[in-house]
């Protein structure tokens, strides 16, 4: 098949008498050549794609007082899974256009200082784990639930300590708005009615990439998660030798499989995932 070039010259190579066709054959070669010199290719410069901007709020009640959460570490072979929650201000002291899905970060320095930014302007922020023991134990599901509590529950805390003070802080809502499709509900006792209540939650897959304290709830979780297992390859730099944990995070990558086989499993592996079960 001729390219687009190719189909765009048109050569007789029919047979005439007043040519000799020994000298005077046009040479497809030579044109093609000339061709190709005189011809100025223009490319459209390459573009980068805009990142949309995060909603900044599922409502814009000011006395709706949104938690983010999210998780990082479900989907590794090895150590913690974390959690994080965070509030942030539905004002103009923080910048929430600055915010995107952690895994967009691409620089290490940029999200660790994404999430000190994070830090310093929300109104209340917490990081918690879950061990692999607890993983096994009761599995992943259900002990990301448990972090993801543990957060919650914290931030809920600095929020209402923060408030005390403040009388006419008053007629609030805590809401939930919970990375993914899943969420295990949090009873608790309203002291004012002495009644049992559920916080109020939503669900919203893939809320990272779409509200901005969902995504720095996974900035926080991220961090810290990374954190820890740049920590523990530290202290045990055979982590790195045998399995490349400093690289792949502990996640399914081929040197860490390869490493698995080798060598067999660590005190930090799951051993109710994937190939970790054939080591128990």
């Amino acid at each position: 098949m001729k390219s687009d070039f190719e189909s765009a010259i048109i050569i007789d190579e029919s047979d005439d008498d007043s040519h000799d066709n020994n000298n005077n054959n046009v040479n497809n070669t030579d044109i093609k050549n000339n061709l190709e010199n005189e011809i100025i290719l223009t490319k459209k410069p390459r573009t980068r794609k805009l990142q949309e901007p995060l909603k900044k709020f599922l409502y814009e009640d000011l006395n709706k007082i949104e938690i983010g959460v999210d998780e990082a570490g479900r989907g590794p072979l090895f150590g913690r899974v974390y959690t994080g929650a965070v509030i942030l201000p539905k004002d103009d002291t923080f910048d929430h256009f600055k915010m995107k899905d952690s895994k967009k970060f691409t620089s290490k320095t940029k999200i660790e200082e994404m999430a000190e930014y994070i830090k310093k302007n929300a109104i209340a922020w917490y990081v918690s784990f879950e061990d692999e023991k607890v993983i096994d134990e009761i599995n992943i599901l259900q002990a990301t639930q448990s972090a993801m509590h543990k957060s919650i529950l914290e931030v809920r805390k600095q929020y209402i300590q923060k408030i005390n003070s403040n009388t006419e802080k008053t007629d609030y809502t805590i809401n939930l708005l919970i990375d993914g499709n899943y969420f295990n509900p949090i009873t608790i006792v309203n002291k004012k009615t002495n009644k049992l209540e559920t916080i109020p939650y939503t669900c919203i897959e893939g809320g990272d990439n779409k509200l901005t304290s969902i995504a720095a709830a996974s900035i926080l979780a991220k961090v810290e998660r990374d954190k820890y297992i740049d920590e523990l390859c530290v202290e045990h730099p055979e982590l790195i030798e045998r399995y490349a944990i400093n690289s792949n995070k502990g996640y399914g990558a081929k040197k860490h499989i390869d490493g698995i086989k080798a060598h067999g499993i660590t005190i930090w592996h799951r051993r109710s995932f994937g190939i970790c079960k054939n080591y128990n």
